[in-house]
């Protein structure tokens, strides 16, 4: 007698967290549990950082029972940056482990805290591997990526924030959100030169090139800023959101948008607290969440059209 052929498992879904060192996402991981748990979702952090201690939410899969930075540095007599290398490449090759470790959990939302170093993001492979190897196992994540709103004060930081962005964007090759974290911060460094729209929206370059070129150190090096800002906007990829983590309404947008980037949205695995969705929605963004929350009742018992149901709103 023939063997039934095995179930996939089934749909999971999540973010995966990076950024810059100091850009914010521990905290962000630990203020998305509390909105997550607040609307209803079981959520699973998950600490991808060797480096992470004293960690400020429960975490339910913790990278340090498998290897620590520390003790790679000690017994390879690498630096904090060749250690981190190592501790990621140690955890692609020991991928049973992390997935018996996610099977425990397989009916929750997941938020992968991970690492703060750059290259893993942008030229090295293991972290990329490890998230196509998510992917395999039916996990649908979208990775969003914090960087410290402070930058957008300096022009010359804040393009190379937009290639930074960018280059992740391209080598990571999952559903991305950039986000502008601590923006109750942002002017603290000095005043924007111009409105935040600007700058979430990443509109003409050629304005932040002319404050460049307006600082004698920076205008040495005009053409090659203008060739970086070619290749940004010709790729035009790369737009942020803002975030303060303090905000529900701030969280609530970044949490939508994500929500839509990796299609969970679109699923109805857990009954959404509607109202509290709806009470920090605004504009279009209100009518897309409250239709969404229609059409989800609207399937599973088939009474009112559509129309019926928003005008019971």
């Amino acid at each position: 007698m023939a063997t039934q052929p095995s179930q996939p498992p089934s749909l999971r879904f999540g973010q995966v967290v990076i950024g810059p060192p100091g850009s914010g996402k521990t905290t962000y991981c630990r203020g998305m549990q509390e909105l997550l748990s607040h609307l209803g979702r079981k959520v699973v952090v998950v600490n991808m950082d060797p480096a992470n201690e004293g960690l400020p939410y429960p975490c339910a899969v913790n990278i340090s029972e498998l290897v620590t930075l520390d003790d790679v540095m000690e017994g390879l007599k690498l630096g904090p940056n060749g250690g981190l290398l190592y501790c990621m490449e140690y955890l692609e090759a020991n991928l049973d482990w992390l997935e018996t470790k996610l099977e425990e959990h397989s009916d929750c939302y997941f938020l992968f805290d991970c690492p703060g170093q750059v290259e893993l993001y942008t030229h090295q492979n293991s972290v990329k591997n490890i998230f196509a190897q998510l992917a395999k196992w039916n996990f649908r994540l979208t990775a969003v990526h914090l960087v410290d709103s402070h930058y957008c004060a300096d022009p010359a930081k804040f393009i190379s924030v937009l290639c930074t962005s960018l280059s992740t964007m391209l080598h990571v090759e999952l559903p991305h959100v950039n986000v502008l974290s601590k923006m109750d911060l942002i002017e603290q460094y000095g005043k924007l030169a111009f409105n935040l729209d600007f700058y979430t929206d990443v509109m003409d370059l050629t304005y932040l090139l002319d404050h460049l070129a307006a600082d004698p150190f920076f205008r040495k090096f005009l053409k090659l800023n203008e060739k970086l800002a070619g290749v940004i906007q010709d790729y035009g990829l790369v737009s942020f959101v803002p975030l303060n983590v303090q905000d529900r309404e701030s969280m609530t947008q970044v949490l939508r948008t994500v929500d839509k980037a990796n299609g969970y949205c679109f699923g109805n695995l857990e009954e959404r607290n509607l109202q509290a969705m709806m009470s920090a929605a605004v504009g279009a963004d209100f009518q897309f969440t409250s239709t969404l929350g229609v059409q989800e009742r609207y399937v599973e018992d088939g009474e009112k059209t559509v129309e019926e149901e928003v005008m019971d709103l």
